[in-house]
């Protein structure tokens, strides 16, 4: 029997979003925004709806006199995902 996609990860957005930072552990904005192709405001809304499921630790703060967002995977997000990825695997047997 086919498990159900997790359609907070099934997004196309939080599909790229949730495996870069599972390969790269954290990111920032910035990188997260040129990754993607997404637009800033489009990033923010699925990067809050991803922190709001305790997939990713957002942290607001400064660098180099900049205003910088450090974007994190949480054991959640990394489980999450790799439930995910065995569902994808029972629909493409």
């Amino acid at each position: 029997m086919f498990k159900d996609l997790n359609p907070l990860i099934h997004s196309p957005l939080r599909l790229a979003i949730i495996p870069f930072l599972v390969t790269n552990g954290q990111s920032d904005f910035k990188e997260l925004k040129e990754v993607t192709k997404a637009t800033s405001g489009n990033l923010s809304v699925q990067l809050k709806k991803l922190e709001e499921a305790s997939y990713l630790k957002i942290t607001k703060g400064f660098l180099n006199n900049y205003q910088h967002t450090a974007v994190e995977i949480t054991k959640t997000g990394v489980a999450a995902f790799e439930e995910y990825v065995e569902a994808m695997k029972q629909y493409l047997k």
